[in-house]
């Protein structure tokens, strides 16, 4: 039995709010900007720059925060992550029952395959950088018929994919917004993913 299903990263599969926090406090230290970390985490999804761009700065030094903030990703913000409720069961869920699974995230690829190390699940597909309808090239290449996530931006790559959205309200949308939005499923956290994934497959027989 051979299906794919995709997943988001953030507030997705791992919670890495703590961390970023201190990177943008270092950064606002470091620049002199007054960066908001604490408003950043209430609204993850998006890709990086887009935050940076709230404040009106040069493209080159939206260009530099972001490197910036990619050099103290690794140890500031790993270490201080942790798994969402069910986030590594959800995945071995999948494996074990013959699928397959990639990470598709607006997150910077290389950390967010830091964060899969991590969790333990170094064997997993990650495409990074791609955000909202663009997720969509990832989890077709993939063939991903299933794509979970925590955002509107997530339903929206699915859609585009032609692939099921299953939404999790872990992230800043809640579950009536998420329903409201298209989503095919919402579930309150992924522990309740594997057992709607038996569900799923025993109506689809593969």
């Amino acid at each position: 039995m051979r299906f794919t299903v995709g997943f988001d990263l953030d507030m997705t599969l791992i919670d890495p709010r703590v961390g970023m926090i201190e990177v943008f406090d270092v950064l606002a230290a470091e620049t002199g900007i007054p960066l908001d970390g604490r408003a950043f985490v209430t609204r993850l999804g998006p890709p990086l720059a887009h935050e940076f761009a709230r404040y009106d700065l040069a493209p080159e030094v939206c260009d530099q925060l972001v490197a910036r903030y990619r050099e103290l990703y690794p140890d500031l913000v790993v270490p201080a992550t942790v798994p969402m409720p069910g986030a590594v069961e959800a995945v071995r869920s999948v494996t074990s029952r013959g699928g397959g699974v990639v990470v598709v995230t607006a997150k910077y690829g290389p950390t967010a395959r830091l964060h899969l190390e991590r969790m333990g699940l170094p064997e997993i597909d990650v495409v990074g950088d791609l955000w909202s309808s663009a997720k969509a090239v990832a989890l077709r290449e993939h063939g991903a018929e299933v794509y979970v996530g925590d955002h509107l931006g997530d339903i929206t790559g699915a859609r585009s994919a032609d692939a099921l959205s299953v939404s999790v309200a872990t992230g800043p949308i809640s579950a009536l917004e998420l329903a409201a939005a298209g989503a095919d499923v919402v579930l309150e956290d992924l522990t309740a993913f594997p057992a709607w994934l038996d569900g799923y497959l025993l109506a689809t027989v593969h």
